[in-house]
């Protein structure tokens, strides 16, 4: 599913205690639909990261960042802010996300977009009311991506009992959970903002080696072995040019979720590993 989970920072204060804060990109879920439906403007990561650097630097009196970390889209705005803003940012650990999505993910993302857009309630964006069979199909559309093939052939789609049957679970995980909490215009939006992610893009006109050396701050980065929207393939090619990161891929069948919090075991492992980053000189 589409990430629900903010960007978290940790500020680095005179005094010796750090600040978590946690901030939601623009048109997440929480926010009302955008202003003037069809006609909101593009956003990119950068204009996330400029938006949330002055809310950090200007309202909260913030000068240092001892670590940003995200989940899904909010691992690619991890890797922006070292890269927008490389003095204000020591570390940065990016959890099932990569500096430049992909031609295969920009292909997935199609699908549903596809799905939405094309449905008979959607009317282009005019809608007057929840355009349900677009957002349904959304749902169905996004689904078999979000979790490895092994985890549906071992069934945990059931939720130990909680769903009766695969269809079940389509219905009341995906269909239900896209309807209440997401507009289909934000959908939109979002969609453009990930597929359109390349930090090579700010600076370095397209050069994504050269982008990703020119980080200073250390970087962690957790991919997962199944997820089929950020492979670890990925990650393991942007590490030819970090030169201050470590990749640990993260040993699930949860695919993508293995990064959000699905299940307590991933959950213990991202932990670990990510208190032993953090308490490193």
């Amino acid at each position: 599913m589409l990430n629900r989970r903010p960007v978290f920072f940790a500020f680095q204060h005179s005094e010796p205690r750090r600040t978590q804060y946690s901030v939601h990109i623009l048109s997440k879920y929480i926010q009302p639909a955008p202003y003037n439906g069809p006609y909101f403007p593009a956003v990119s990561y950068e204009d996330n990261v400029h938006a949330q650097y002055i809310v950090l630097t200007q309202k909260l009196g913030v000068q240092k960042v001892f670590s940003v970390i995200g989940f899904s889209m909010g691992g690619q705005q991890a890797y922006y802010w070292p890269v927008v803003y490389p003095d204000f940012v020591e570390r940065f650990i990016v959890v099932c996300g990569s500096a430049r999505t992909s031609p295969h993910n920009i292909t997935f993302l199609e699908g549903p977009k596809a799905a939405l857009t094309a449905s008979k309630d959607f009317d282009n964006g005019h809608y007057k009311t929840t355009p349900q069979h677009g957002i349904r199909a959304f749902g169905r559309a996004y689904s078999a991506w979000a979790y490895s093939q092994e985890w549906f052939r071992k069934k945990l789609y059931l939720f130990d009992g909680t769903y009766s049957d695969l269809h079940t679970f389509l219905r009341e995980e995906w269909e239900a959970g896209f309807l209440e909490g997401w507009d289909a215009n934000d959908l939109i939006t979002l969609l453009h903002t990930w597929q359109a992610a390349d930090v090579s893009t700010i600076r370095d006109n397209g050069d994504l080696g050269k982008s990703l050396g020119a980080i200073k701050a250390k970087g962690l980065i957790l991919p997962c072995k199944t997820d089929l929207y950020f492979p670890p393939e990925d990650s393991e090619n942007e590490m030819r040019y970090l030169k201050y990161a470590k990749l640990i891929v993260i040993p699930s069948i949860w695919g993508h979720m293995a990064g959000g919090g699905s299940n307590s075991e991933d959950v213990k492992f991202l932990h670990s590993e990510i208190k032993k980053f953090l308490e490193e000189l």
